[in-house]
């Protein structure tokens, strides 16, 4: 990570620590960088979510890029997946979407995609902050090379052309909700759905700038789970800011987890013979019952850092062709380079459909763990990470605990702090094992 753009792009509150002279600069050194600098004119999408800040820096990201000789195309509010997805198909030069995910609607965020619609790179990344920290110069077009803007609003069409291609089965007669988070997803899903003819029953469908992720959406699931068996639906789907993840209700209310979806469509995938290497890739934050329930269907898996990211690269290393967090970030490779909420809820559908079977049946083997993580401030991260005696304490957790559960000691990645988390049959269990490791933690002076 640099210093400012983390594993998901450069994010703050908006005008404090991300503002409007940040993206002019981002847009400024894009647009020269895979223009000028190449002897060409270069192409950039970008797309945004809904909340208020994000069209002043669709603006000012589209003053940088024309300043430096760059045609900024402009999708309006679309979701993360579908600018990737367009960068990719229509050969743009990169990508960019302006926002903070699930975070509240005053923060925002600047996330880079390459050509081949993936995350940038670490080393344009560091260019691109050098460049803003003004270690480097970057001329201004002139005349006939100043850049203008396009409309393309045509990116976003054929965006969601490509999701209802998706799907092999008709939703007619299924009762769907959705929970579009008064953000990206707000248009685009419900007209997915509706295309594909499902009996759509909609919340949070009426962005006003404020209002994105305010108790509603993937991060506020329980609303959710009520409006699905108040309306007696087959299934609800939830999705976050900008819709790269997905969490599901079954028709009984109860939740249904990015860990689910692993199982639910790796199984799927098994089944038909169409699992590469017998393989799904969780990251270290999957639960311990994902894993009993992968062991007994015969499915391996792979374990990376918390992060799509991480799971991404390990697919496109390994040829893993699912993958994704217990946060609702899921991958079908074959499909498309990055999370896509839209998407993760119609391979949903899919599966439900092909099997005839109610989502609580499908999720039902996965079973969770009890789980406990407490976030523990420390003066340096490392230093307690690596203490001896923590390691001890860890290690001895580990083996009472056996293969009836796990623990789990790391790092921070934006934050000073050690993230201790233990999964065990007892949620009395959980808390024991990971006050014992933080005590530990405290008595040899690390805490902050």
């Amino acid at each position: 990570m640099g210093k400012y753009f983390g594993t998901d792009g450069f994010r703050g509150e908006a005008n404090k620590g991300l503002t409007f002279d940040h993206a002019v600069k981002i847009g400024r050194f894009l647009g020269w960088y895979y223009g000028a600098k190449q002897g060409k004119k270069a192409k950039v999408v970008i797309g945004k979510d809904t909340r208020r800040s994000s069209y002043m820096f669709e603006y000012a990201l589209c003053t940088g890029l024309m300043a430096s000789g760059a045609d900024a195309y402009i999708m309006h509010v679309t979701t993360t997946p579908s600018v990737a997805y367009i960068t990719r198909v229509d050969d743009f030069d990169c990508g960019i979407m302006i926002s903070a995910s699930h975070n509240p609607f005053y923060d925002n965020g600047i996330k880079l995609i390459n050509g081949n619609g993936e995350k940038m790179d670490e080393e344009t990344i560091l260019k691109v902050e050098d460049y803003i920290d003004g270690k480097l110069e970057v001329p201004i077009a002139e005349r006939a090379d100043i850049g203008r803007t396009v409309d393309y609003v045509a990116g976003r069409n054929r965006y969601i052309g490509h999701l209802i291609s998706m799907s092999k089965y008709s939703f007619k007669n299924v009762k769907v909700g959705l929970d579009v988070a008064n953000g990206a997803a707000w248009q685009i899903a419900k007209g997915v759905f509706d295309a594909l003819g499902a009996k759509l029953y909609v919340m949070n469908d009426h962005p006003d700038g404020t209002n994105i992720n305010t108790d509603c959406g993937s991060t506020h699931i329980e609303h959710l789970q009520k409006f699905v068996v108040e309306n007696g639906l087959d299934v609800g789907f939830a999705y976050d800011g900008d819709a790269d993840r997905c969490l599901a209700v079954d028709e009984k209310g109860n939740v249904v987890t990015g860990d689910h979806v692993l199982y639910i469509y790796g199984l799927y995938m098994k089944e038909r013979g169409k699992l590469l290497n017998n393989k799904v890739v969780t990251t270290v934050m999957s639960n311990f019952g994902l894993y009993k329930a992968l062991d007994k269907a015969g499915i391996e898996y792979d374990k990376t850092k918390v992060g799509d990211k991480y799971v991404y690269e390990n697919m496109v290393q390994t040829g893993n062709r699912l993958g994704g967090e217990q946060s609702g970030h899921t991958i079908f490779l074959k499909y498309e380079t990055t999370g896509d909420g839209i998407l993760t809820s119609l391979k949903i559908m899919e599966v439900m459909l092909a099997k005839e079977k109610p989502l609580s049946e499908l999720a039902a083997p996965v079973v969770f763990y009890p789980q406990v993580l407490k976030n523990v401030r420390v003066k340096s991260k490392p230093a307690a990470q690596n203490d001896p005696d923590v390691q001890e304490a860890v290690r001895k957790v580990a083996e009472e605990l056996g293969d009836t559960g796990r623990i789990l000691v790391r790092e921070s990645g934006t934050e000073p702090v050690i993230r201790v988390m233990v999964e065990a049959d007892t949620k009395e269990l959980c808390e024991r094992y990971v006050d014992s490791v933080i005590e530990v933690i405290s008595a040899k002076g690390h805490l902050a």
